[in-house]
């Protein structure tokens, strides 16, 4: 039974009034006919989340190559000239305090590399994505931790440096996880904002997030305006009961 993609990314972006749309990440060991390769070289691997909001491409090894942390953390085909790359960095992070040798065991990596990596708008996914990337505030957060809890029967990870290290970590695991970003990434794009984080669902359990979420932003919509009726209550000097409140709700 396929899936309706498009579906699923008008209910996300209602649910949680998304200002940017879901982006799909789809690992493929052949290009999907019709996908278009990615035109140009970006400095870094993220810039690919944020052009895919608009755009649908593939990307082969070669276009990651200006981001070694990247490469690495998607187990793609690392030249010598990428793996000189990622040592240096490695020793500038190290040298830093940044990333000590005992940390690089803990950044999450893809178990096995794709020789493609494509990019779309969820809405128009040419393939079954592995990972859905949603660029969020706090309040999003809320309403996605409450989504990973009910679905997973856990609470998602939060991640710092490499913000790239969300992609592996969510394929891998099968769970939805959050990534606080990193100096990298928001200095490459526009789109992490200082007030903006990332958030990652498995692709095979979208369905599962989508039904999930939705009723959670319906609930949280409903709860808050309970609890700032309350507030308002009780500043002019009342002391509502329960009751009394879920009777100004529905008023």
């Amino acid at each position: 039974m396929s899936v309706d993609f498009a579906r699923l990314s008008a209910a996300l972006t209602e649910a949680l009034s998304l200002s940017r749309p879901p982006v799909a990440v789809c690992f493929a060991h052949e290009l999907a006919p019709g996908v278009a390769p990615y035109a140009g070289q970006p400095p870094a691997g993220c810039v690919f989340w944020q052009e895919a909001a608009t755009a649908t491409f593939a990307t082969a090894p070669a276009h990651h190559a200006l981001c070694s942390i990247g490469v690495y953390t998607h187990r793609l085909e690392m030249p010598a000239p990428v793996e000189r790359d990622l040592q240096d960095a490695l020793k500038v992070f190290g040298d830093l305090g940044y990333v000590r040798p005992e940390d690089l065991a803990a950044i999450p990596t893809l178990r096995s590399g794709p020789r493609y990596v494509v990019y779309a708008p969820l809405a128009s996914a040419p393939l079954n994505p592995d990972v859905v990337l949603l660029f969020v505030q706090a309040a999003q957060t809320l309403i996605l931790s409450e989504a990973t809890q009910q679905v997973e029967g856990g609470f998602p990870p939060a991640l710092g440096r490499p913000a790239c290290a969300i992609v592996p970590q969510a394929a891998n695991s099968g769970r939805g996880a959050l990534s606080l970003g990193c100096c990298g990434a928001r200095a490459y794009l526009d789109a992490l904002t200082d007030d903006v984080a990332l958030f990652a669902l498995p692709g095979p359990k979208l369905e599962a997030y989508v039904e999930r979420i939705a009723a959670l932003a319906r609930a949280n919509a409903t709860l808050t305006r309970f609890h700032r009726l309350r507030r308002e209550a009780v500043a002019s000097g009342a002391m509502p009961t329960v009751a009394d409140s879920l009777a100004a709700l529905s008023r």
